[in-house]
């Protein structure tokens, strides 16, 4: 992901992704993160749904998420994180899983696909580009 979007999202998300210049020793997030712009939005949507469930439901306690690496894998989104609780979870395996059908580069739903090979999620109009 491009250097300005990822500080943007560190920015706007300072408690999620507040190891994101910790040392490597202690977690993935000093490597930034690791996918392309395409699934920014996927992304922000994501920590702004995780954010405000923590935010707004202060009686039940949930550990605050903590992002340990967000990066492409096999062609999907992972996110990996500490704290949360279920219902989170479930938030995630639900962007992880939406992160299939969305290019990684440009952010289109029309026409996507996994390439062989190195699998990497992208419409037709970028697998022709790339």
């Amino acid at each position: 992901m491009k250097k300005e979007l990822d500080e943007k999202l560190c920015a706007k998300y300072p408690k999620i992704f507040v190891d994101r210049h910790a040392d490597m020793r202690s977690t993935a997030m000093c490597w930034g993160i690791e996918c392309g712009d395409g699934w920014y939005w996927l992304i922000d949507q994501l920590c702004n749904t995780i954010q405000r469930y923590i935010n707004d439901n202060q009686h039940l306690q949930i550990a605050q998420v903590v992002a340990e690496q967000v990066k492409e894998k096999y062609g999907g989104l992972r996110f990996y994180f500490r704290g949360g609780d279920n219902l989170i979870e479930g938030m995630v395996w639900l962007a992880e899983h939406l992160s299939l059908h969305i290019c990684e580069t440009c952010g289109s739903t029309q026409n996507v696909s996994q390439s062989e090979g190195w699998i990497v999620t992208l419409c037709d109009k970028c697998q022709k580009e790339g």
